[in-house]
């Protein structure tokens, strides 16, 4: 399985693409019964800005029924045919990416950020950062519209850090994000089963949730074989790990 020309255009250029329809309700239906089912044993209130950083459930990110999202669909053969046949480190684990209502009006800005990045919540040791490939995002509820817990893409910001890193080096990312001219955030919409394929390198963030339902989703960190740890070639050559898009950009495509 292949993204359309079109969609391998949508992300040489703004850095993500939204393929629908590619996790079987069957599949969803199964990983919604493991989430709410934890659930319903009750959240430790102190721990819920944790688990906004990391993940909910963190005792199911490792189960057959979340990590199948991404393994056992067609998202896997997606992600490799960008990135090559056989190409991909084991995915192993999914962040249970939920997001509750609240109540009120939309912010006047949502802030973004590159995951990787130190912070009092998210794990990550302080003077570190790391990179990796392709952010895959699977929706496992409806996303209708705006202001619905959406995932939020900064579109083409993978261009512009490209630029910044070639000039001031991928450790100037321990200093914060890049202060580049950000362009207007995408709020990304859809319908359970749709996938988003970002890359690593595309400002993001989830948006606040004004809506009455909970948003889920599960989202991946994909890695080239070639990619340890942190990699900061790919910072500064955005389409190292990309060879379906190194295509696209060849004189003779």
């Amino acid at each position: 399985m292949k993204l359309t020309l079109e969609q391998r255009q949508s992300i040489r250029r703004d850095g993500y693409a939204v393929i629908p329809g590619v996790v079987p309700q069957v599949m969803i239906d199964a990983a919604l019964n493991q989430i709410n089912a934890a659930l319903g044993e009750g959240i430790d209130p102190a721990q819920v800005p944790v688990y906004r950083s990391r993940s909910f459930c963190p005792e199911l990110q490792g189960h057959p029924e979340l990590v199948g999202l991404f393994n056992d669909s067609p998202a896997r053969a997606l992600a490799e045919s960008l990135l090559g046949a056989g190409q991909l480190r084991p995915v192993t684990g999914a962040q249970i990416a939920l997001r509750f209502p609240r109540v009120g009006d939309p912010p006047p800005r949502i802030g973004c950020h590159l995951d990787g990045m130190h912070s009092a919540l998210n794990g990550v040791k302080a003077g570190t950062y790391g990179n990796f490939t392709m952010l895959a995002v699977v929706l496992l509820s409806d996303v209708p519209g705006p202001w619905c817990g959406n995932f939020t893409v900064w579109p083409g910001t993978h261009h512009q850090f490209e630029a910044w890193f070639r000039e001031h080096g991928p450790d100037s990312l321990l200093d914060g994000m890049p202060p580049i001219d950000y362009p207007e955030p995408v709020q990304i919409t859809g319908q359970a089963g749709d996938l988003v394929l970002c890359h690593y390198q595309v400002a993001h963030a989830a948006g606040p949730n004004l809506s009455p339902h909970v948003r889920y989703a599960c989202i991946y960190r994909v890695y080239h074989v070639d990619h340890g740890s942190c990699r900061p070639a790919a910072m500064t050559d955005i389409w190292l790990e990309w060879p379906a898009i190194r295509e696209l950009l060849s004189p003779a495509s």
